[in-house]
């Protein structure tokens, strides 16, 4: 599961870690070598700008759903369970309180 965790997370990176300079730059310096029109380049930066925030959230999500699938397996209690845990215990704690009162 690490392994996987790892290749998805080498995989995404590239796209997903470029900042907006840099996916812009990378632009221009392609619309240059490939002699694209200055309209032409602009909508290759729009799109380059485009996958790359793609990447990013969909890295994000895979990195997301892996981790909850590592925490599952070694059963660690999310945030969640912990408050629904702690609230249960308030309730048990107020009820035994009204009984001997």
């Amino acid at each position: 599961m690490l392994e996987l965790l790892k290749k998805t997370v080498l995989t995404g990176i590239g796209l997903a870690s470029l900042t907006k300079d840099k996916v812009e730059e990378l632009g221009k310096k392609i619309a240059e070598e490939s002699k694209l029109s200055e309209e032409e380049g602009k909508k290759l930066v729009e799109e380059l700008l485009n996958r790359s925030n793609e990447a990013k959230k969909d890295l994000e999500a895979q990195v997301e759903r892996l981790v909850k699938g590592v925490l599952e397996k070694l059963q660690i209690l999310s945030q969640e369970d912990i408050k629904k845990l702690e609230s249960r215990i308030e309730e048990l704690e107020n009820a035994k309180q009204k009984q001997s009162e």
